[in-house]
């Protein structure tokens, strides 16, 4: 076997290349994969994709036609497009909220002689000065029970809004609260939504799309916040650190443990007990050299931005990586799973584990891991993976031979430091984002572009994250990454330094001065709620509101009900937001008027939907051009 490329950058056409490679393994053992599948379900039901078919009742199922424009009910294609949409969103928003909520417990649970501590007792300390808990003289762990307590009340409180609201600048809450979509206890806007919905209620547009609004607010600004501040008081607030990435960071040698899904109070765990002497013996002992743990989806970037770990790939990589023929383990936790790994890792010796009584699924081994077991369960599961390594099938495994480097891990307060380290002039205007807005005001940048989403198959998995980037930095744009699209960058080499050389002068100078990479990881998708803080803080140390900023959100390759909640509260917070998929809103003119169009009037922001590379690239140029920065 030829040693591992490991070249700076990595084109698409050869990641491309590997994966015919496994297709051609999966062939030889009778496995089924995805791209199989989506030959045998296309083409799409045009009236789902549309939007304009209801099952909401059993007066149905209804759809609407040219000789039907109407359901039994009456409902027209607004009203049918616009209730799926806000149950779209609301399926979203329920899902990231859900990590969220289970955070809040494990950070409860926290005790010092427990499985899990409190690792920045800093930041839990400024959250609960923010909440006006008392920190004063008392137990960091009493302070993590009650800012744990409170931040569970965040999803079931009876009055107000949600606490983190106050972090955005004050014109920007006033315009939440002039246009109805201050989410208020998080539970309720999932609620209110599914209510909204049921036959009989709202099928009035601008009614649901403001739901829609709110219902993802309470995500970004409520439990996806959440998850993301306490999982950094939890496991670290993130600084930035080398890893790999691709395919190549699996090892022949190794035990090799795969972690997958989106919540890392699993993954943790297992990462500790992966690294224990105890364990790393007893995986010499069954002939192996020691024990790999890697990642796929928004766990891995949890792990990568924390402990260095790896990242094998993203959400259509995942098939491909127990394809290789080398993972003893893949180990799931919630969200984004195919329920095609169980039968896909039964044609090799792969453990399927899954671990949430949230995801559970046929062909797995189940072990419940929960707050209070974790360190146990995870010990079973590392040695679940060892005790499987001599099991391997030699004949079929492939490991494709590409590995880049990455930089991952900038939080806000990272980015902060990285650009506090390049402040040689006043105290005031440190531990702000002052110095970037100085590159942005001087001509040296030109923006700032949100790249975030998932992968798709009616999308050329991961060709729009990466070219995009590619486009964007070499016109000066800086970009910041999140989800599936980080990981598409770093498979490619774009989040490594050396991706300087890709990039305008004004980029790579700054990229050169403040030593960054010019696409920052900054964590899984409940992550991007630190990209609204990260715009918020700009807005505040700028003296405006957030859609004034040069700043846009893009998730070209999306396919999940969380994207969708996501795009919503993106656009709530002021920043334009293009989709390179339809949300299943084409069959309804007034709610794609409204979601294209007429929320901006709203909210200062709207979606732009559009998939063609050149197209993309040159409407969010133009964004920017409309932004008149000497002013500010």
């Amino acid at each position: 076997m030829s040693e591992v490329n490991n070249e700076i950058f990595i084109k698409i056409e050869d990641m491309e290349a590997a994966t015919l490679s496994l297709l051609e393994t999966a062939e030889k053992v009778g496995a089924d994969t995805y791209q199989q599948r989506v030959k045998n379900q296309t083409p799409h039901c045009k009236f789902g994709s549309e939007g304009v078919c209801c099952r909401i009742c059993t007066m149905g199922p209804c759809r609407i036609t040219p000789k039907a424009p109407r359901g039994i009910c009456g409902c027209d294609a607004d009203g049918m497009v616009g209730r799926n949409y806000l149950r779209f969103t609301a399926g979203g928003a329920a899902t990231h909220s859900d990590h969220g909520r289970n955070i809040c417990h494990v950070l409860y649970a926290s005790s010092e002689d427990g499985d899990y501590h409190v690792t920045d007792p800093e930041k839990l300390k400024r959250i609960a000065k923010e909440w006006d808990i008392e920190t004063e003289g008392r137990d960091i762990y009493d302070i993590a029970h009650e800012v744990a307590l409170t931040g569970l009340e965040e999803y079931g409180k009876p009055f107000g809004v949600q606490r983190f609201l106050k972090r955005a600048p004050e014109v920007r809450q006033q315009i939440w609260k002039e246009a109805q979509i201050e989410p208020r206890a998080i539970d309720r806007e999932v609620s209110q939504s599914m209510h909204m919905t049921h036959m009989g209620c709202s099928s009035e547009p601008e009614a649901l799309v403001r739901q829609s609004l709110r219902a993802g607010m309470s995500d970004g600004w409520g439990g996806s916040m959440m998850g993301t501040e306490f999982s950094d008081v939890l496991f670290g607030t993130p600084v930035p650190c080398d890893t790999y990435a691709n395919l190549g960071v699996l090892d022949k040698d190794q035990v090799n443990i795969i972690v997958h899904g989106h919540d890392p109070a699993v993954s943790e765990m297992v990462v500790f007990y992966s690294e224990s002497p105890e364990m790393i013996a007893k995986a010499k002992e069954v002939g192996a050299t020691g024990i790999n743990v890697v990642g796929v989806c928004c766990t891995s970037n949890e792990v990568a931005m924390r402990h260095g770990i790896p990242m094998a790939g993203n959400f259509l990589s995942q098939e491909n990586v127990v394809l290789t023929g080398v993972a003893e383990a893949v180990v799931v936790d919630v969200q984004c799973i195919f329920p095609a790994l169980g039968p896909l890792s039964k044609c090799f010796h792969t453990k399927f584990i899954t671990t949430s009584p949230i995801a559970q699924m046929p062909d797995s081994e189940y072990i419940e891991v929960d707050e209070y077991n974790a360190g146990e369960k995870a010990k079973i599961i590392v040695e679940t993976a060892i005790n499987n390594f001599p099991n391997r099938r030699q004949d079929v495994i492939n490991i494709p031979q590409l590995k880049t480097k990455a930089n991952v891990g900038y939080s806000v307060e990272s980015i902060k430091k990285c650009l506090d380290g390049v402040t040689n002039s006043h105290v005031d205007v440190l531990n702000t984002m002052i110095p970037l807005i100085d590159c942005v005001k001087s001509g040296v940048l030109r923006g700032a572009v949100a790249i975030v989403g998932c992968n798709n198959p009616k999308i050329r998995p991961d060709y729009l994250h990466i070219e995009l980037m590619k486009k964007l930095i070499a016109n000066d744009i800086i970009v910041v990454v999140t989800g599936c699209a980080a990981q598409a960058a770093a498979k490619a080499g774009l989040m490594s330094k050396e991706a300087k050389d890709l990039c305008g002068e004004g980029l790579e100078r700054v990229c050169r001065l403040v030593d960054i990479p010019p696409v920052l990881h900054m964590g899984s998708c409940v992550d991007i709620s630190r990209m609204m803080i990260l715009a918020s803080d700009i807005a505040k140390d700028w003296g405006i509101d957030i859609p004034q900023i040069p700043l846009v959100g893009c998730a070209p390759e999306y396919m999940s009900e969380k994207a969708v909640s996501i795009g919503n509260y993106v656009v709530a917070t002021g920043i334009d937001t293009y989709l390179g998929v339809n949300p299943y809103t084409s069959g309804g003119p007034q709610i794609e008027a409204l979601l294209q169009g007429s929320v901006k009037d709203w909210v200062g922001a709207n979606f732009t939907v559009n998939n063609d590379l050149d197209e993309l690239t040159s409407s969010i140029q133009m964004c920017f051009s409309s932004i008149c920065i000497c002013s500010m």
